[in-house]
């Protein structure tokens, strides 16, 4: 099934698991940091994949968080971050500013791709009642173009349409915005949209 196939239903069914996932999100990263932060899900968006090289820069050097989707819906979540946003965010979290990620800065990121990873998981298999884990997080540096081609062929994946959700971080007024790629492997969103009684 492409993405570009995708009725509005089956869309919405996307969003309201996204928005589910970030406030789980939302809950834990408070909860690590001791301060309230708030997250939400702007935009959905179906784009081609061509379109994501131009919007962001493919040759653009991000900071990106792998996690590998196990269980019975695998694919791979992809968290991009232009570096500049990921130095905001560990600021945000820790308190320190750094000019580039230290080995504790590294840390942090890791953590929040685990944690959101983890908390839409737990959103869709409550949803689906399908069984899904999050691997362990892996931090990397690198053009955007070449982190997004290895996730893809990496799941199998050939598709020209990205499901691309939109994810704006807000601490104490400070708004930080990521995106956050679900690179399903072939069947896995089918499966998906079945439990959910729209396939």
């Amino acid at each position: 099934m492409s993405y570009q196939n995708l009725s509005p239903l089956q869309l919405d069914a996307l969003r309201e698991v996204g928005n589910i996932g970030t406030g789980n999100a939302a809950t834990a990263l408070s909860q690590l940091i001791n301060k309230k932060v708030d997250m939400t899900v702007p935009n959905i968006n179906i784009v081609p994949f061509d379109d994501i090289f131009s919007s962001i820069g493919g040759d653009e050097i991000v900071v990106g968080v792998i996690v590998r989707v196990l269980g019975e819906t695998p694919g791979n979540i992809l968290f991009v971050f232009e570096k500049n946003t990921a130095l905001s965010l560990v600021q945000i979290l820790t308190g320190e500013k750094e000019e580039y990620l230290s080995e504790m800065g590294n840390s942090v990121i890791c953590e929040i791709g685990n944690i959101i990873s983890s908390s839409y998981m737990n959103a869709i298999s409550k949803f689906t009642g399908l069984t899904i884990m999050p691997s362990v997080p892996a931090v990397t540096y690198d053009m955007l173009g070449a982190i997004l081609s290895t996730t893809f062929i990496e799941s199998g994946q050939f598709d020209d349409y990205v499901l691309d959700i939109e994810t704006v971080f807000i601490e104490n007024n400070a708004e930080i915005s990521g995106h956050f790629y679900y690179v399903p492997m072939p069947g896995s969103l089918e499966k998906i949209l079945s439990t959910l009684g729209i396939s």
